[in-house]
């Protein structure tokens, strides 16, 4: 698909009842982590992760940051720009705002299209709310010192290409977990990232066969 048609696509989607869970559970690790018995949701803080679409040569690419490895349980992960949502913003005024700290984003030449489906992290105690926004033209980015390895490009064609999925094996507080992921460029998205991207996909008629090989 050319970035007019995703663009449409993504716009048309976010409008509709959305995949919501369902989508997400395609890229769930087994099993899948719970919030503790006797947890206050109360105590659950709100995030916000942009998810920015973008041209290059014609082909829509999103953008994805390698954390750097000094940011604790999720360091060396790749994930969305985002962060903690501050007090009076909206959720798509947090992910454009964490997106400029991140990567330098031009946040005034974002559209946003719409938010997918809140998802809680139970490992770090936040709900995410996932925020699509795109822009006509290739950003300039720059990733924030200390915070950002890596600044990745990733092409939308290839997270839809049914050849990157695969299955790894992690270990969870001395339990095997199987984690469904995607590869790309030599690196592989899995946990929270990876089921926004799955309601995501989905919106794009994204259809996983998941090999249970890897």
């Amino acid at each position: 698909m050319d970035f007019d048609e995703v663009i449409a696509r993504l716009a048309a989607g976010l409008k509709a009842p959305l995949p919501g869970s369902a989508a997400q559970a395609l890229m769930a690790p087994r099993p899948r982590q719970r919030w503790p018995d006797g947890f206050n949701p109360e105590g659950i803080r709100d995030a916000a992760g942009l998810l920015l679409v973008f041209p290059i040569g014609g082909r829509p690419h999103i953008v994805l940051t390698l954390r750097a490895g000094t940011l604790g349980r999720h360091s060396g992960q790749v994930s969305l720009p985002g962060g903690v949502v501050e007090p009076g913003e909206t959720f798509e005024q947090a992910a454009l705002r964490e997106a400029h700290e991140e990567v330098g984003l031009p946040a005034a030449a974002a559209g946003v299209l719409g938010l997918l489906t809140p998802l809680e992290i139970p490992v770090s105690g936040f709900r995410l709310h996932p925020v699509v926004a795109m822009m006509d033209a290739r950003p300039e980015l720059r990733a924030a010192d200390g915070e950002v390895a890596a600044i990745l490009e990733v092409a939308v064609d290839d997270l839809l290409d049914q050849d990157h999925l695969t299955n790894i094996e992690r270990e969870r507080d001395g339990r095997r977990i199987i984690v469904p992921a995607l590869r790309t460029g030599g690196h592989e998205i899995w946990g929270a990232t990876a089921m926004v991207l799955a309601e995501f996909l989905v919106l794009l008629d994204w259809d996983p066969r998941l090999s249970s090989s890897g």
